[in-house]
């Protein structure tokens, strides 16, 4: 796939989003709401509400959602490997894996921390030319945003801000990324990790994300009752 093609489903993927909330449905293996068939309810749902894209972790979730939504879905495959950090998309093989179950784009982590096979540059070369995906990278500082759009990504995302020991540690969004990012990349920034209010999406809009996407705020009522637990207890 050429520049002019990636343009052009890119463009394509901020008509549909831009401005817009994305819906984050996952849930792993130790989770209640874990299940293929129950992330694609969780993806209708959102849909329902409004959503104008997606958010999916596997293979087997993002074809299941594919099924019964038509929504821009973004994919990830979150797999392990022992002894390294990195586990969302961490190689070439899971990135494929992700386009051939429906993705229109793939998030991968793209900070500095140590890969399992092959380096930033290298998974997004390989994706842009053995697939008709995007790519987004997902990082926690601006010098990872910054490479990363030197390697040829097409989006970058907020999302591994302070899941890094060097990145901010905050509560909540880092809403200070997204300005220092739409300040000095040219490609859309989403916004992504820890966004629980409305009123925090609205900010990261103002500060210039294409979109912002949400997650555990809506998808993950355990992590939403621990919230409110947490207010009760003080």
């Amino acid at each position: 796939m050429n520049a002019e093609e990636r343009k052009q489903l890119l463009d394509a993927y901020l008509r549909q989003v831009g401005g817009q909330l994305i819906v984050s449905c996952q849930a792993l293996s130790h989770e209640p709401l874990h299940g293929s068939e129950i992330m694609a309810r969780m993806a209708v749902a959102a849909l329902q509400g409004g959503a104008k894209g997606l958010r999916a972790n596997s293979p087997e979730d993002i074809r299941a959602i594919k099924q019964k939504v038509d929504l821009p879905l973004i994919g990830i495959y979150k797999d392990e490997t022992p002894g390294l950090e990195v586990f969302i998309t961490p190689t070439v093989w899971h990135c494929l894996q992700v386009a051939e179950a429906g993705a229109e784009v793939i998030a991968f982590d793209a900070t500095q921390r140590p890969h399992p096979k092959e380096t930033v540059p290298e998974i997004v070369r390989a994706v842009h030319e053995q697939t008709r995906c995007l790519v987004m990278a997902d990082v926690s500082t601006l010098e990872e945003g910054l490479a990363a759009e030197a390697a040829g990504v097409d989006l970058i995302s907020t999302t591994l801000s302070g899941y890094t020991p060097y990145s901010r540690q905050n509560e909540g969004p880092d809403l200070e990324l997204v300005r220092e990012l739409t300040a000095r990349v040219r490609i859309p920034v989403i916004a992504e990790g820890r966004y629980h209010y409305p009123e925090q999406v609205k900010a990261a809009l103002s500060a210039g994300a294409a979109a912002v996407v949400v997650g555990g705020a809506i998808t993950r009522p355990q992590e939403i009752t621990a919230r409110f637990v947490k207010a009760i207890n003080g």
